[in-house]
C-alpha cells in the first residue's frame, strides 16, 4: 500500500515553501527517493520527479500525483540527452533549482553477484556511469540553476567504507561516489552549493533486493546496531529533507549515516 501518512509536525516545521527540487530515482512506494520526495512535499517544496522508462512510469506517476509534482519526465542516465532534457525543462519551467536528491544505482547482474576480483571492465564502467558519474553530471547541470546556492544530496551505503559481504562491485563504486561528494563540495562551495551524501542503513527496497543475503544484513542490524533496530525509509527521507533545507546551510562534504548507529562497530559480514 502506498504510504500517504501525513508527515509529523516536526517535519512540517521545516518550511520549504517556494523551494524547487528535483528527485531522481523513485521506482515505487518503497524507494528511498520516494521517502525523500514525500517529506520534502510535506514541508511545502515543489518537486520535479523522474522515472526510468515506460514500464516504471506506471509505478511512479501515481506517486508524482500524490506530491502534486508539476514536472514528471523520463530519465535514464545511460541514454543520451535524457538527463539534459530534464534540466532543460526545469530551466524553462522554473528558471532555477534549490535542491536535488540523487538516488540511483545499477550494475550488471553478473558483476553485482560475482566477486569484485572477477568483475568485467564493461560492468565496472557501467556501474560507475550510472551510480556515480550521473551525480557529477547532475551537479554540473544544476550549478547554473542554483543561482542563490542550493543543496545536492546522494544516497550511499556502509559498503563504501567497510567490507560488507555480497556488496561486491558496488563497494568501490559507492566509495567513488562518496569521494565525489567531497570534491564537488570543494568546487561548488564558493557558489553556496552544498553537497552531501546519506549513508543509509539496511532498508528493504527494490535496489536492496539485488544484494545476496540481504536478509542476513537486516538481522545483523537488528541485533548489533546501537539502537538495536533497522531504520525506516521515512527516517532516511527526513534526513534528505533536512539536508535540502536551510537548517543545514553550514553542512557540506558530509557523509551522514542514517543507520541506527550500525557503522560505529565496523562489522564485517559473512
Amino acid at each position: 500500500m502506498t504510504n500517504t501518512t501525513p508527515a509529523p509536525q516536526s517535519v512540517r516545521l521545516l518550511d520549504m515553501t517556494g523551494k524547487k527540487g528535483l528527485v531522481v530515482g523513485i521506482a515505487n512506494e518503497h524507494s528511498l527517493a520516494w521517502a525523500a520526495a514525500r517529506n520534502c512535499h510535506a514541508a511545502g517544496a515543489d518537486l520535479a520527479v523522474t522515472y526510468l522508462n515506460d514500464k516504471a512510469r506506471s509505478f511512479v506517476e501515481p506517486l508524482a500525483q500524490l506530491v502534486s509534482a508539476p514536472i514528471l519526465l523520463p530519465c535514464d542516465v545511460a541514454r543520451d540527452s535524457e538527463l539534459e532534457a530534464v534540466f532543460d525543462h526545469i530551466s524553462k519551467t522554473w528558471g532555477r533549482l534549490d535542491f536535488l536528491v540523487h538516488s540511483i544505482a545499477w550494475a550488471p547482474s553478473d558483476d553485482l553477484h560475482g566477486r569484485l576480483t572477477d568483475c568485467s571492465a564493461d560492468g565496472f564502467a557501467q556501474a560507475m556511469q550510472v551510480s556515480c558519474h550521473s551525480f557529477i553530471r547532475m551537479a554540473k547541470l544544476a550549478e547554473p540553476l542554483m543561482i542563490e546556492g542550493g543543496s545536492l544530496t546522494t544516497l550511499s551505503f556502509l559498503g563504501a567504507e567497510k567490507v560488507v559481504d555480497h556488496y561486491n562491485l558496488m563497494g568501490p563504486v559507492k566509495a567513488a561516489l562518496e569521494t565525489s561528494v567531497r570534491y564537488l563540495a570543494h568546487e561548488l562551495g564558493p557558489k553556496g552549493i552544498r553537497v552531501n551524501a546519506i549513508s543509509a542503513g539496511a532498508v528493504k527496497t527494490r535496489a536492496a533486493s539485488g544484494i545476496t543475503h540481504f536478509d542476513e544484513l537486516i538481522r545483523e542490524t537488528e541485533t548489533k546496531s546501537p539502537l538495536r533496530r533497522t531504520v525506516t525509509a521515512d527516517e532516511v527521507g527526513r534526513a534528505a529533507l533536512l539536508l535540502a533545507s536551510d537548517h543545514t546551510t553550514a553542512i557540506t562534504g558530509e557523509i551522514l549515516h542514517v543507520d541506527a548507529g550500525f557503522h560505529v562497530d565496523g562489522m564485517i559480514f559473512h
